[in-house]
This record gives structure tokens, C-alpha cells and sequence, in this order.
């Protein structure tokens, strides 16, 4: 019977995989199409074809609103879609992918840009950035003690190899030489401002065409000589992050003579920080940008026309010293042309009226989507985390998450105080957010950012004094040195400098299936970290932004749906909540917030400010 099943899975596989490839022969083959290089320019059918892109990540977006965002780009003049693959989100376990759920169907995506006739640059990696966690990496690989990210580390590249492996055998189809759309493949991303082994970037060209890649390929870094020196290859077109003057051009072609030079990422928007202003770049000086460019018959690629939003625990962070922490806050808004919910801003009016002017034929744009305000959610208290703890794992000393197979989410970490019982409590190095409680209590709180880890114990009438520190990972860090970044208590606890010992570890990795089998229960004033929950009837669906602006720090799911954190420092009060996620009658909303100790009324907003 088992092997009946393995049969019946297997041969699926395959005719899905053939009437993807019919799929795409069928949209293309009517009119198939070369793409190549000259020395200057992009050649497409044999004539130069300037490229217009807009970058749009399907994971960031709902799939029931991928074709209106693309429709969207299509419409600000665009030709053509970049687009990242999250490596990490679709292997979350070794081996283990999921290319079909939800937004995950990469192949879906594909056939719908297809469908709208744009052309497609495809990023995937298998580092990306992004200001997402960790990059597009799988956390997983920082379970292995020793490992290497983006070189030649042995551990490092039997996981892309299976990635490169895997995400090929679903692009194939769609590439422009078999018929499809995608026209380019990005080499790693920006590796110029990260390490300088070109033999690691020949390595992942080899992966890619000996898994029949076989379309141009091109690299990103910024225009500085030392970057492009060590980010691009021969014979790979040169992507500039951004080409906004001719000089960067120029060093490009100097750098790497022989072919394409083009902006591969235009920023018409910035990313943002919790505890910053929210990003608001100038426009005048990027339409300036965007005229040269224009003018120059140049082209580019706008990063991002769209951002979206960093559901659950998808946000990543940055870090330029040791003991900096720059957690980017759930929406990726990032102040595009297209706003979170998909609307059209003035700046995307500004750069399409631009557009207008060197396009013919610019299509009209898609109605917007509605949204919707929901009146006051009455909430009360459900439970306290303190009642929903698993069973305890025993550890000399702390360790990271990732050591114990989690890769986000929250753990708690538990020891009895002998020797020293009060004092100077010092957590080496804490990430990224930790409680620390004392016999139940709650003493304080501890923020990676900034290396202030100390907290001052004070004395008890407790024999055996009992020390919790309840850790929050708030997103791997995604650029530069410091992305070896496990989370949790990543070395050691000391109190008045002896090291605490014989530790009781409780994995809280706040997923679905721990939400699912919370236990109601008294929530814990004294300790914090408490659960509260509320219902809300619709008589219709549209898009809201719930607001959390009553509340601390914490997370909040609607219908069991992860729409990300949210705290109090801003500068983001409001979580985007598509209107797929909510249903006509009743709807749940659960919150978990780490410092609250009451329920809070909360609302559903029709605009995110």
C-alpha cells in the first residue's frame, strides 16, 4: 500500500509539472522570444529592449491580490516584475518545501505575470536580503555550531545545492528560453558588501545551469569599485543598487567591460526601524532619478513599486556593530508608489504621469481595493504563558533557540539562584528581548540594541530564589557581518560575574500549533506575558488595519493568522489585515502581549496612520 502511495504521489508530481509546462508554452508560444546581452544593452528578439521593472514579493502580498499588484505595476508603465524567493520560506526544515500553499505557489505567480503579459527578473537568492529575517536563509543552518553562510562551507552548500535543485525544477518552464517570461536570474544579492569569493559566486552559477538555468544571469551590488569588484562576474550583467548618475555606469563598465550595466534597484521609498519615523524620501530628487534614466534609455528596476507586509515572523533586522539591533517593523510599506494595502499614492501618480512621457499605451488602473472599518472589539483576558509552558528541557547553560531546534518565537529560561541571590544580573547577550522575573515577579526588561544587558536583582526572603528570563527573537539579522545571529540567551547569565548554572529551558515557539492548544486560564499580573481574546461580527469583508495602539508589545492573530508584532514605541500602531483573513459572521481575535496586564478595547481601521 505504501509503496502504491509513494507510486500514486510520484507520477502527480510529474503531470503537474507537465501541464505547468503546457501552461507556459501556451501563454508564450504563440510568440516566442530571444533574450541575450550586447556589450551595452538588453536584446530582446534582436532588437534593444529597455527594461522597466517593479519589484513585487509574493510573500509579502496575499495571493488573492497578486494579479491586482501586478496589474498595478503594469499600469505605473512598468514591463516587467522582480521578484525575491524567500529560500526560508518554503524549506522551513531540511528537505521539507512547500512551493503549493497559499502564497507560496511560486509557479502560480509566474503564470499569472504570464498572463498579464510582463516579463519577469527572478531573485532568488539564495541570499536576498530584503529586511527579511535572516535574509531568505533558513534559520536551520544556524543549529550546525561551526557554519559558514554565503561561502564555500561545505554544510552551507549542501543546502543551496538541494534549494537551487529544487526551485529550478518549477522556474524551468517559465524561463524566456523554453518559451516563458523570466527573463533574467540574479547571482546572490549585493555579495560585494559582504565577502569577496567570486569562486562561491561561480559555484552558484554552476548550480543554477546544471539544473538547466540557462537564461542570462546578472548580479546587484552598489556603485562603489570595491563592491563591484568583488559582487560581479564575466559575462553577467551588472546590476547597479541604484544607478542614479552616469558615473555609476561608467565604473560598472570599467569593472566589468562587455556587458549590460542597469539600476537593479531604484529606491523610490526607504525601509524603517521600530522606534524610527516612519521613511519618507524625497520625490523630487527621485523623479529626478528616474528622468536621467528615462532619457539615458536606461534600465531599471524600481525596489519596491509594492512592499507589503511582514506577516508573522518574517521581518528581519540590521546590525553594524556588535552590539547594534535594528528590528524593521511589520509593514513593508517601505513608503512605495503602492501602498501597503495597494493603493496608489501621489508618488505613484508623479512617477507614472513620468513614464507616460517616454510609454505608449500605459494600461488604466485597477480599481482599488476596499477597506473597511470595524467598530470596538470588546477583549478579555484568556490565559497567561506562564500556564501553557511545555515540557522543560534540561541545559547546563543557557543556549540559542536554534540548539534547540526553534527558530522563532519566544523561550523561557528557568534556574534556582545559589551563592549569589541578589545583585547585578547581566545576560550575555540577549536576543533580542528579554523579562527578567524573580520568584514570580517581574523585575525588568533587557533590549539587545545598544550592549545595556545588566539588571539589578533585588534581595528576597526566598531561600532558593528563582530566576525566569522570557526571551522574544524579534528577527534574524538579514545584511552585512553580523547575520551569524541565533537567538535567544546566546552564551551565558552571570550574577555579580558567577556564571549561573542548571538551567530548565521551555521552547515557545508561538506557531500555529501552540496557538491552537492554548488552555484558558487566570491571566498572571505579577508575571506578565498574557493572552486576551475578543469576537467581532462582519455583515461584509474588506481590507482593515487592526489597532494596537492600547496595547504594549506583543503579537496578534486574526482567525489563527499571524498578522506580525507590534509595540509600543512605534512607529507602526496599526496591523494590515487582508480581507481574505476575516468572514462573513464571526471572526476571532486573539492577542498576546508581553508587558500588558489588562484588556484592552481594540479597532479595525480603514487607512494605516
Amino acid at each position: 500500500m505504501i509503496g502504491l502511495q509513494l507510486y500514486i504521489k510520484k507520477t502527480l508530481k510529474v503531470v503537474a509539472f507537465i501541464f505547468s509546462l503546457l501552461f507556459s508554452l501556451s501563454v508564450f508560444s504563440q510568440n516566442k522570444h530571444s533574450f541575450s546581452f550586447s556589450s551595452s544593452a538588453f536584446i530582446l528578439d534582436n532588437k534593444p529592449f529597455r527594461i522597466i521593472s517593479g519589484e513585487l514579493h509574493p510573500a509579502r502580498i496575499p495571493k488573492e491580490y497578486w494579479r491586482h499588484r501586478i496589474q498595478m505595476t503594469k499600469a505605473m508603465g512598468c514591463n516587467t516584475i522582480a521578484m525575491y524567493v524567500f529560500w526560508n520560506y518554503h524549506e522551513k526544515e531540511p528537505g521539507q518545501f512547500d512551493f503549493t500553499t497559499d502564497n507560496r505557489n511560486i509557479a502560480d505567480f509566474l503564470k499569472i505575470c504570464a498572463e498579464e503579459k510582463m516579463w519577469v527578473l527572478l531573485r532568488p537568492g539564495p541570499y536576498v536580503c530584503g529586511e527579511w529575517d535572516f535574509g531568505g536563509l533558513p534559520p536551520y543552518l544556524l543549529r550546525i555550531p561551526d557554519i559558514k553562510i554565503r561561502c564555500m562551507d561545505s554544510h552551507y552548500l549542501e543546502a543551496v545545492k538541494r534549494y537551487v535543485s529544487r526551485l529550478s525544477s518549477i522556474v524551468k518552464p517559465y524561463l524566456v528560453t523554453n518559451g516563458g517570461n523570466i527573463l533574467m536570474v540574479q547571482i546572490e544579492n549585493e555579495y560585494g558588501s559582504f565577502a569577496n569569493d567570486r569562486n562561491y559566486l561561480e559555484t552558484l552559477r554552476g548550480y543554477w545551469t546544471s539544473n538547466g538555468i540557462n537564461t542570462p544571469f546578472y548580479t546587484a551590488d552598489g556603485a562603489t569599485p570595491f563592491m563591484l569588484e568583488a559582487g560581479s562576474l564575466p559575462g553577467v550583467a551588472v546590476g547597479l543598487d541604484p544607478g542614479s548618475s552616469q558615473g555609476n555606469y561608467t565604473l560598472a563598465a570599467q569593472v566589468n567591460p562587455g556587458v549590460p550595466v542597469f539600476s537593479s534597484e531604484t529606491y523610490p521609498g526607504w525601509l524603517t526601524h521600530w522606534g524610527e519615523k516612519w521613511a519618507r524620501p524625497d520625490t523630487t530628487s527621485l523623479l529626478k532619478e528616474v528622468k536621467f534614466m528615462l532619457d539615458s534609455n536606461l534600465s531599471f528596476n524600481f525596489y519596491v513599486i509594492h512592499g507589503g507586509t511582514n506577516f508573522g515572523f518574517t521581518a528581519g533586522a540590521n546590525a553594524f556593530s556588535a552590539t547594534q539591533y535594528q528590528p524593521d517593523v511589520t509593514s513593508y510599506d517601505y513608503d512605495a508608489p503602492i501602498n501597503e494595502q495597494g493603493r496608489a499614492t501621489p508618488k505613484y501618480y508623479a512617477i507614472r504621469r513620468l513614464i507616460n512621457q517616454y510609454v505608449k499605451n500605459i494600461p488604466e488602473i485597477p480599481a482599488p481595493v476596499p477597506a473597511m472599518n470595524i467598530p470596538e472589539i470588546n477583549m478579555q483576558p484568556f490565559s497567561s504563558l506562564w500556564s501553557n509552558l511545555p515540557k522543560p528541557v534540561a541545559s547546563v547553560q543557557p543556549k540559542p533557540f536554534e540548539y534547540y531546534g526553534q527558530d522563532h518565537g519566544m523561550m523561557v529560561y528557568k534556574t534556582k539562584l545559589i551563592g549569589h541571590k541578589s545583585g547585578k544580573l547581566t545576560i550575555w547577550e540577549p536576543h533580542d528581548y528579554a523579562l527578567v522575573f524573580l520568584n514570580g515577579m517581574f523585575i525588568d526588561t533587557v533590549f539587545r540594541d545598544g550592549g545595556n544587558w545588566t539588571v539589578d536583582l533585588p534581595k528576597t526572603n526566598v531561600k532558593d530564589p528563582v530566576l525566569e528570563i522570557l526571551v522574544e527573537g524579534m528577527g534574524h539579522i538579514n545584511f552585512a557581518q553580523f547575520m551569524i545571529d541565533r537567538k535567544g540567551i546566546t552564551d551565558r547569565v552571570t550574577l555579580n560575574g558567577m556564571t549561573l548554572m542548571n538551567w530548565e529551558v521551555f521552547s515557545l515557539p508561538f506557531d500555529y500549533r501552540y496557538v491552537l492548544g492554548l488552555k484558558p486560564s487566570a491571566i498572571d499580573i505579577a508575571r506578565r506575558g498574557n493572552f486576551f481574546k475578543g469576537s467581532f461580527n462582519l455583515q461584509q469583508t474588506a481590507d482593515t488595519y487592526i489597532d494596537m495602539s492600547q496595547y504594549k508589545k506583543g503579537i496578534v492573530w486574526v482567525n489563527g493568522h499571524n498578522l506580525g508584532r507590534y509595540w509600543y514605541i512605534g512607529p507602526q500602531q496599526r496591523l494590515y489585515c487582508p480581507a481574505s483573513w476575516l468572514k462573513k459572521g464571526m471572526n476571532e481575535i486573539l492577542v498576546f502581549d508581553l508587558l500588558e496586564t489588562e484588556a484592552k478595547r481594540i479597532r479595525g481601521k480603514e487607512t494605516p496612520e
